[in-house]
């Protein structure tokens, strides 16, 4: 029998098959590298239990080929994703690619590969080293002296997980080195291939900063300049990011252009096809392994084999196979954000394919949005406006015009001063449009099992209206089993039955965060901010810490925001959190305001905040009332002059002291007759605070300690420690524990760690 004449390959295309066992081994990779509590667990063996009766009950002759995909699915897994541990020794070589890695101000970091393992690596190097770097060839790092760690997950409720993401391409140490040495070697064909990706980036870096920024993104899959930043943010929040993501229509464009070609050149189908392969696995690797690429690309391929077979294949089906290819290599695929958008995408786009592209926009807009509040707690209802403004703007002016600067910048750039005017102008409409906050809603971050049953909901919804059924009442209670899901959790995030007070993990620093239940109001102690003692430029941490974790809990605006004395671990990222939540008063003690640095840092960002001043005595009467202790008179924003300030909530007080030292201690007991239930430690657990005699006044049930892991001062000191276990006082450290919450209101006040 001719293989072409085969209806179906054995027999796995029957309508269904392939897309459910695609349903099982995505839950099956989500239980091996996502499943972490119990009850987690429990929903991902419900899911694949009812999967495989599914596939047992409607394809009964495909017993052997799902327990032949399970089984090679465990191959790949072993295969793919075992790593070892890495120890950094005198022996230890790192080989490195320069298009891999960048580096600023003397900085290295990016990826490495040392002994067939991916690693992180970020360390200083001298003027002639990244001079040798710039050449563009394979390096070798060699003699190096640093630490290897393991890449530290989240330790904040909403913070990005970097360990989750990093673990999605394979990687699981990082090496951070004081010093090394750089050595060459001969170059081979892959080498080259790199060198071709690392000329195209130094090709896009000579260009206008749009033009430039267009490039790299649609070409190489990276930002080629933190100047660029505010375009993503702007594209972000309107709702089109996925423009800038190299996926489908990218793989349209590179096929449609090949296609057209060949045709032109009388190239029989088959040769177009190979050639098609070939710019599409180039791309891939310029794009660095995009999963929307990777996805995009498979899908052609897999269609194109199955059309000259002529075989029959669903587009469902084709979907699951596609994902089924993609987990055989990648296992670890949906640890990825971008992955599990691009596939929900597509699944979404299968099951609207018979609505208009109005209706279909609008479906899919509803069915993205349970992972957009799960990931980035935030969506822009007037997103499927924007779409219908922008996606023609970036199809008939971007495109064109970045894919024509790419081919003639080189000869002559005498085009690119207008194309970039062009798009300046274009693009500051588009961030004139971004900066009216028009559409975006603030949500909030919902539970995993809320994502999951909005998605099973509002695939259910999609799947009747696509059919067009003819049953309007079912569609419209599905809806308003949405809508009403939404509002509760909405209300409930918004409206919380509990309150808080939660030390935020900041590092070597402070920051609380105090909310009350249900009426919410919000108060902040300190906001952190990161010590600076390398060369490496240091990017305020309130982007990845202060800003996901306040943006998760559906706030966007502080009451009262406390300031205890201008040290940069405590007030570092005042400015930043200024320019981006709006603060209704700061509060300060006495005398800081005429601190010059500490001018600099809120000068131009206060003009819709109201400053007050603080001394001992004073009462803060707010939702909570605030009682001053410290400081006495007036000073200058040093340790000895730092706020503290004591409230009761539950029937249980608290007390913060900055980095109040010893001596400040000492006058709080003699001139107050004060108790705490639960005490912050002065000055991160140092033995310059936190006075036995002082200790044994307050008789703390329980003491927090807010400090850096491995940090240089060796906080909390052995002195400070002992002194606790003396007076059998029990602690906990955000360097344990991450962020710690103590919740109260609604039942019994709780504590609550992130890193339980």
């Amino acid at each position: 029998m001719q293989l072409s004449k085969i209806s179906l390959p054995f027999r796995i295309s029957q309508p269904g098959y392939l897309f459910l066992l695609a349903l099982l081994m995505t839950d099956l990779s989500f239980g091996i590298y996502q499943g972490k509590s119990i009850v987690q667990k429990i929903v991902i063996i419900i899911i694949a239990c009812y999967l495989v009766f599914l596939i047992l009950k409607k394809y009964p002759t495909l017993k052997i080929i799902t327990a032949l995909a399970f089984v090679i699915g465990l191959i790949s897994i072993k295969i793919f994703s075992t790593h070892k541990d890495l120890q950094l020794t005198a022996n230890t070589i790192v080989k490195v690619y320069p298009d891999q890695i960048k580096i600023k101000d003397n900085w290295l970091s990016g990826i490495g590969n040392s002994n067939g393992q991916k690693v992180s690596i970020s360390g200083k190097v001298n003027e002639s080293q990244e001079n040798i770097i710039k050449r563009g060839y394979p390096i070798y790092l060699t003699r190096l002296s640093g630490e290897i760690n393991e890449i530290e997950g989240a330790t904040n409720f909403g913070q990005f997980d970097y360990q989750a993401y990093y673990a999605a391409k394979n990687i699981f140490q990082k090496i951070r080195f004081k010093s090394c040495t750089i050595e060459t070697t001969s170059v081979s064909y892959w080498d080259k291939m790199h060198y071709f990706r690392f000329e195209l980036q130094q090709y896009f870096k000579k260009m206008p900063k749009l033009l430039g920024f267009f490039a790299s993104e649609l070409i190489l899959a990276e930002n080629n300049s933190s100047d660029n930043h505010d375009v993503l943010d702007n594209y972000r929040d309107l709702g089109v990011i996925h423009l800038l993501s190299i996926s489908g229509l990218h793989v349209g464009i590179y096929t449609l252009v090949i296609a057209s070609l060949c045709y032109f050149f009388k190239i029989t189908q088959e040769r177009a096809f190979i050639y098609t392969i070939i710019i599409l696995c180039l791309e891939i690797f310029l794009s660095g392994g995009q999963a929307g690429f990777i996805r995009a690309s498979l899908t052609y391929i897999l269609g194109k084999v199955f059309k000259f077979k002529n075989w029959k294949i669903s587009g469902i089906d084709l979907l699951g196979l596609t994902c089924l290819v993609h987990l055989l290599f990648i296992p670890r695929l949906f640890l990825g954000i971008g992955a599990i958008l691009s596939y929900i995408l597509v699944l979404g786009l299968q099951l609207t394919n018979n609505l208009s592209n109005f209706k279909q926009s609008i479906l899919l807009n509803l069915f993205l949005t349970p992972l957009l509040l799960f990931y980035f707690y935030q969506v822009n209802i007037l997103t499927v406006l924007f779409n219908m403004l922008i996606v023609p703007y970036f199809n008939y002016i971007v495109l064109p015009i970045t894919f024509f600067n790419i081919a003639t910048f080189g000869l002559t750039n005498k085009f690119a001063v207008n194309l970039e005017n062009i798009l300046e102008t274009c693009e500051k409409v588009i961030g004139q449009i971004s900066e009216t906050q028009a559409g975006m809603l603030l949500f909030g971050k919902i539970n995993w099992w809320e994502c999951l049953l909005l998605l099973l909901i509002s695939a259910g919804l999609l799947v009747c209206i696509n059919e067009k059924s003819e049953n309007k009442k079912l569609n419209i209670r599905i809806s308003s089993i949405i809508f009403t899901i939404y509002a509760s959790i909405f209300c409930l995030i918004h409206f919380p039955l509990r309150g808080q007070v939660t030390f935020i993990d900041v590092g070597q620093g402070d920051s609380i965060l105090i909310t009350t239940p249900l009426n919410r109001h919000v108060y902040m102690v300190d906001t952190g901010g990161k010590l600076n003692f390398s060369g490496e430029k240091v990017n305020p941490q309130i982007n990845r810490i202060t800003i996901p974790l306040l943006k998760a809990q559906g706030i966007s605006r502080i009451d009262g925001l406390f300031v205890t004395h201008q040290d940069a671990d405590h007030v570092g990222d005042l400015g930043p959190l200024l320019e981006k939540v709006q603060v209704d008063k700061l509060y300060m003690a006495k005398g800081l305001i005429d601190n010059p640095s500490f001018q600099k840092r809120i000068y131009s960002k206060v003009s819709h905040t109201k400053l007050v001043e603080l001394l001992a005595g004073m009462q803060v009467k707010e939702a909570i009332n605030f009682n001053v202790v410290y400081p006495f008179k007036s000073g200058e924003g040093k340790n000895e002059d730092s706020l503290s300030l004591t409230f009761k909530v539950a029937n249980k007080r608290w007390l913060f002291t900055g980095d109040l030292g010893q001596e400040g201690e000492k006058e709080i007991i003699n001139k107050f007759d004060i108790k705490a239930d639960y005490f912050k430690l002065g000055h991160h657990g140092s033995k310059t605070s936190s006075n036995p005699e002082f200790l044994a006044k307050l008789k703390p049930e329980l003491v927090f300690i807010s400090a850096g892991r491995k940090n240089r001062f060796g906080h909390p000191h052995p002195e400070t420690l002992n002194t606790l276990k003396s007076l059998h006082i029990p602690w906990v450290s955000t360097q344990d524990y991450g962020m710690i919450s103590w919740y109260y209101g609604w039942r019994q006040p709780k504590f609550k760690t992130f890193l339980e």
